[in-house]
């Protein structure tokens, strides 16, 4: 049997966690078939919710034993979230078994603990430059980690004027290589938000008869 499972982030460069599910069901002894659908084929606006993902997704057809959507804390409690997602599946798909991946604040708080990988995408993997990155659950208490990620990623580049420009333009494409090198068992395994990804996703496919 091969589990059918469908992806929805909160916009394409989320696209990189479809790796790490891929895997989590390999480790249960799982086949799945993962799909990401293209919301632009039905030309719906950027920032549309949760609700109005899954109408798409519905609209776009296919059968999924599992859709598995993610959707940042931003400053709200991570329950919230999870209750929003919970609601919106029960509206929208009833009987549909779902997984809501919900980093505090935002996914790029994962990203910013593996310094190792960060030096990687910025092109300059032995740069020593000062990163100054935060630690373990500090990571979930910085501000603005979308904007840190960013200015990280320039500052370990060591790139100047309009290389630095350009290099800048690419933060999408550096945001979804980060995603889809974490390490899953690295930094970023001692952060609760992360954890409850795996362990919400192992019950999951244990459900579909992964081991």
């Amino acid at each position: 049997m091969t589990a059918r499972v469908l992806f929805i982030g909160e916009g394409s460069s989320d696209n990189g966690l479809v790796p790490h599910v891929e895997s989590l069901a390999a480790r249960k002894g799982l086949r799945v078939s993962v799909t990401v659908p293209d919301f632009g084929l039905l030309r719906l606006p950027t920032g549309h919710s949760v609700p109005e993902k899954l109408q798409a997704a519905r609209r776009l057809g296919g059968d999924y034993d599992l859709v598995v959507v993610q959707r940042d804390a931003d400053r709200g409690p991570a329950q919230d979230r999870r209750n929003e997602v919970e609601a919106a599946v029960s509206a929208e798909w009833p009987g549909l078994r779902h997984v809501a991946v919900i980093p505090v604040r935002m996914l790029e708080a994962w990203l910013l603990l593996d310094e190792t990988c960060l030096r990687q995408v910025a092109e300059n993997p032995r740069g020593r430059v000062s990163l100054d990155l935060p630690k373990g659950v500090a990571a979930e208490k910085i501000a603005d980690p979308k904007q840190l990620l960013k200015d990280s990623l320039a500052r370990a580049s060591e790139y100047k004027g309009r290389r630095l420009a350009q290099f800048q333009k690419r933060f999408s494409q550096h945001r979804l290589r980060m995603l889809e090198l974490l390490d899953p068992e690295g930094p970023v395994a001692c952060l609760p938000s992360w954890q409850s990804f795996v362990t919400d996703l192992d019950a999951a496919f244990k459900s579909l008869g992964g081991g």
